[in-house]
């Protein structure tokens, strides 16, 4: 394919299927048969907005794939970017679509969904491409907060935010593991455990394994240790602030533990100035980021002293009158932890922690924060699910591309040439990363291991010695997958040479 193509469909499934998409390679790491594609749908880009959709699209694939989050998964990648254009510019409002090609749309005033009214047609748009979209990316033209997983992944280009949504519905998508974050209906997958009875399925990432059981947690398999902490409030109130009547909520601690955090999203803010946050009346001393202008974002504040036993009151009071209508408390939640020997708050540091649900059920994860599925504003995954992206990706991508065979005479000998052709990892990539990892190549000749060419990617043979069976024998080794039961970091290639080279001269 050409660096860029127009396609166009010669018999469109539905009135309003778009009859012409524009094609743009993104990342290109391999053949589309023996990759997973990534492909870009424009929604309400109009035709003088092109150029803008394929530089968002850019800009969000070399952000994930760059140097974080994708980047040592990339050579498994291709991202396209497809544009069709819409006959209005911009995401729908009040659950209404505009005139686009999927409906993009948020339901209100909150930045939060982005809604797709036309599925039908983005399945369709997904299926023309046939092995070049695997994961369709619906990219709505809103520079604000927004969007969606499940069989389209929704996103916006905003700045602040679009990659970061991006990354974090993917994680749905194509590790398919629920959420981290507390609050939340769906907890599923590699990142949680719901049965403390049962055996911790991420026991091989534990940091200490053999860290003592506090009495209460008698039972447990041994070297288990839930990090305690608790949610004593939360809260999604969505709401619009004003200046006559701030918005507070009250809750009740017990006092027993000796850290806390007062964690919240707002938009609407830009300015230090326009919002006061206090807890029991104490000035937090917010900021917002900066440059965020109307965006959502998301904010901690870690205080390292204990709340007293009894209730509590956090107050968000709006002080910039300008900014009534659009200034919006999204989120509300603060956590109780105990000290470092109760809670390990060390970044890298893996173990059992607790996640509170929307009806303050518990269940548990791999890491404090340490994961873009808890934390959205962190630009990687943890190590348990990374080590599940490589073997859901690796259910897709056979780690041998090819193999080819040739004959090459030098004077009036002929040698036989067998030659691998790897998905460029380990040693034979590209673009090298701060992780260990290599390949294990191992040949055998009708079963028995030849051992002048292991780790080679080319078995040179003298015709007169070649006759017989060649196999391959490829493995993937990398630190960030420990284990893997079905074999999916292995793979092997067969050869039989049935004839010598001067007979096919």
């Amino acid at each position: 394919m050409t660096e860029q193509d127009v396609l166009t469909s010669p018999e469109p499934t539905h009135d309003f299927f778009p009859l012409a998409f524009e094609l743009e390679p993104l990342v290109k790491s391999g053949h589309s048969s023996n990759r997973v594609d990534l492909m870009f749908f424009s929604d309400g880009y109009t035709r003088d907005e092109r150029d803008k959709f394929f530089e968002d699209a850019r800009r969000l694939a070399a952000d994930i794939s760059g140097n974080q989050t994708f980047y040592t998964v990339k050579p498994l990648l291709n991202f396209w970017a497809a544009f069709t254009p819409s006959a209005e510019s911009g995401v729908g409002t009040g659950g209404k679509p505009n005139d686009t090609p999927f409906g993009l749309y948020r339901d209100g005033t909150e930045l939060r969904a982005v809604w797709y009214a036309k599925p039908e047609i983005a399945r369709a748009a997904c299926f023309y491409f046939e092995d070049k979209c695997d994961y369709p990316i619906l990219m709505g033209n809103d520079p604000l907060y927004g969007g969606l997983g499940g069989e389209f992944t929704v996103i916006t280009p905003s700045l602040a935010n679009g990659a970061l949504v991006l990354r974090h519905e993917l994680g749905h998508s194509i590790i398919d593991v629920g959420e981290e974050y507390d609050g939340g209906p769906d907890y599923f997958g590699v990142n949680a455990h719901h049965n403390l009875s049962e055996a911790i399925p991420w026991a091989h990432w534990f940091t200490n394994v053999s860290r003592s059981l506090p009495e209460h947690e008698d039972g447990l398999d041994p070297g288990v240790h839930v990090e305690r902490s608790v949610m004593p409030m939360q809260a999604y109130p969505w709401t619009l602030l004003n200046t006559s009547t701030p918005w507070s909520v009250a809750f009740n601690s017990s006092g027993a533990y000796s850290r806390h955090l007062v964690r919240f999203s707002l938009s609407g803010l830009p300015e230090a100035g326009d919002l006061k946050v206090e807890l029991d009346g104490e000035d937090l001393g917010w900021t917002p980021r900066a440059d965020i202008g109307a965006d959502r974002w998301h904010y901690d504040i870690h205080r390292d002293d204990a709340l007293s036993a009894g209730e509590h009151k956090a107050t968000f009071t709006l002080a910039n009158d300008a900014r009534q209508g659009t200034a919006q408390l999204c989120s509300v939640e603060v956590l109780e932890f105990g000290d470092e020997e109760e809670f390990a708050s060390a970044p890298g540091y893996c173990g059992i922690f607790p996640t509170f649900s929307d009806v303050n059920e518990t269940s548990y994860r791999p890491t404090n924060e340490d994961c873009l599925m808890r934390i959205v504003t962190t630009p990687n995954f943890c190590k348990v699910c990374l080590e599940d992206l490589w073997l859901k990706l690796l259910r897709r991508v056979d780690l041998i591309d090819d193999m080819r065979t040739s004959c090459v005479r030098e004077g009036r000998d002929w040698t036989r040439r067998i030659e691998l052709d790897l998905v460029p990892l380990g040693e034979f990539r590209e673009e090298p990363v701060d992780v260990k990892e290599n390949y294990s190549i191992i040949w055998t000749k009708d079963g028995k291991v030849s051992e002048r060419f292991t780790n080679k990617k080319t078995v040179e043979v003298l015709d007169r010695d070649a006759v017989g069976l060649y196999t391959a024998h490829v493995q993937f080794l990398t630190e960030e997958v420990r284990v893997d039961k079905a074999g999916l970091l292995k793979s092997r290639r067969e050869h039989r040479v049935m004839s010598s080279c001067d007979v096919l001269e």
